[in-house]
């Protein structure tokens, strides 16, 4: 079929669209519903193959643009959605040079003539930030689609390529997008009361029921660096209670990165000179831009907190005062944030062997077993989530501060916090392995009983606002 008579097929059901849209709702709904976990509301989106805009609008833009090839779709949803951008035009041949935070293509793919110069094209509408999200139909329904059609129940629609979820990712990679993320959505696309939401929020989130749901989801990212690393800035947040004995090897030990380098103490009300050590280091070594912060609050993650909320630098790094990860480690945090590996840096620390006393036992059965549940959890490969070293840009820090009342303030210790917004973001996790050392000052201050029921508290509260929603 060529351009003009897919034009005309599409004007010809761009009347009868909404009575099809109200017949499936409960699927649009459950769609939308997903999306909107994916996009936070005020986002700047545009929507390729838009129809007449009920998804578009359900996002709930600040800035949204609508592109149809259908001139009658584009003109209802102008009439139905006058607050937003509809415009008609070829997902083959984009002729927009704006960039937004969001590029939605739901089912459209499927009917394009050559996916990969479309694919291409996205670049026109994307920054290094912007989050492309692909939903498709999982081709197990191909014949029960086409039974639907046939019987009345379902709007017609063209032929649809046959793209198994890994085909969408490799088109994506040989466009140069990287997948993010990818699963399945909608195990019964009907609503049959009580079961449906059971099954689509519970059970089709385990192994094997997923990949039966109706709908695919890809969230990619296109590659591409934020800055040269050469202009990059660079603050290196180090919380520290209790640590006098290290305070002066973290400076000495910490090396310059990118364009220029801080080093931010924030000292927890130490009982051991802490403090004093952290002004007297600032002072001798006046030649390091040093800054120090006494918190007024309490524990790990309210000190990460008022480090970021101090720092005045493009990336943001952490740093535990117990060097028992190697300042001399953190340039290749920097670099593979830099170039654009990754947007969220984490520290693993069960890749090579440990020091003897490095980790005790139980803390390692613990991490590994967090390690399992926050891969599921997350849809990234997560080896270690309590490293004290993470890293990102701070401009995605402001994002993480602007969603975090989905999650509240549930996390004394700022790693699940900072992994949580950046999985809410669709940021790329990526992680480096480094070689944990022993402490040479001062005690662990981490309790395994206590704080490990806390953190399962956590991750079961992460299930369901995250994965079982």
């Amino acid at each position: 079929m060529n351009k003009a008579e897919k034009i005309n097929f599409f004007d010809s059901i761009a009347k009868d669209r909404g009575k099809w849209r109200k017949r499936g709702a409960y699927y649009h709904e459950e769609l939308e519903r997903y999306l909107r976990f994916l996009i936070p509301e005020g986002s700047s989106v545009i929507e390729i193959g838009c129809g007449t805009g009920e998804t578009l609008a359900a996002l709930k833009p600040v800035r949204g643009l609508g592109i149809d090839l259908s001139q009658r779709m584009v003109e209802t949803a102008r009439i139905k959605f006058p607050g937003l951008q509809f415009e008609a035009g070829d997902f083959e041949s984009l002729n927009i040079e704006e960039k937004f935070d969001y590029v939605v293509i739901d089912g459209t793919i499927g009917v394009v003539d050559d996916i990969q110069l479309a694919l291409n094209e996205l670049h026109k509408v994307c920054k290094s930030e912007t989050r492309l999200i692909i939903v498709y139909y999982n081709y197990l329904w191909e014949p029960l689609l086409k039974f639907s059609e046939f019987a009345g129940l379902r709007m017609k629609h063209l032929m649809q390529h046959w793209l198994p979820i890994e085909d969408i990712s490799n088109l994506l990679f040989l466009n140069d997008f990287e997948v993010v993320k990818k699963g399945y959505r909608c195990l019964i696309p009907v609503w049959i009361p009580l079961i449906s939401a059971f099954f689509n929020r519970i059970i089709g989130n385990f192994p094997f029921f997923w990949k039966l749901a109706l709908a695919e989801v890809i969230v990619a990212r296109p590659l591409m660096k934020r800055k040269s690393s050469e202009d990059v800035t660079c603050s290196v947040i180090i919380p520290c209670r209790n640590e006098k004995g290290n305070i002066e090897q973290a400076v000495l030990r910490t090396p310059d990165m990118g364009k220029h380098t801080e080093i931010i103490f924030v000292e927890g009300n130490s009982s051991d000179g802490t403090l004093e050590e952290c002004q007297r280091v600032k002072e001798k070594y006046s030649d390091r831009d040093i800054k120090v912060f006494v918190q007024a609050g309490k524990g790990k993650g309210d000190a990460v907190r008022k480090g970021f909320s101090n720092a005045k630098n493009d990336v943001l790094m952490i740093l535990d005062a117990d060097l028992t990860v190697p300042p001399e480690d953190l340039p290749k945090f920097f670099e593979a944030i830099a170039s654009g590996k990754g947007e969220f840096i984490n520290g693993s620390r069960l890749v090579y062997q440990m020091e003897k006393e490095a980790m005790r036992f139980l803390n390692l059965l613990g991490n590994k077993f967090f390690s399992r549940a926050f891969t599921y959890l997350l849809e990234q490969r997560i080896r270690d989530t309590l490293c004290g070293t993470k890293v990102l840009w701070r401009e995605d820090y402001d994002r993480v501060i602007a969603g975090r009342k989905y999650f509240g303030d549930f996390d004394p210790f700022g790693d699940f916090d900072l992994l949580f917004g950046a999985a809410k973001l669709n940021l790329k996790i990526a992680e480096i392995p480094i070689r944990y050392r022993e402490r040479v000052y001062g005690s662990t201050q981490i309790s395994r009983f206590r704080h490990g029921l806390l953190l399962l508290r956590m991750t079961l509260f992460a299930m369901r606002k995250i994965k079982f929603i």
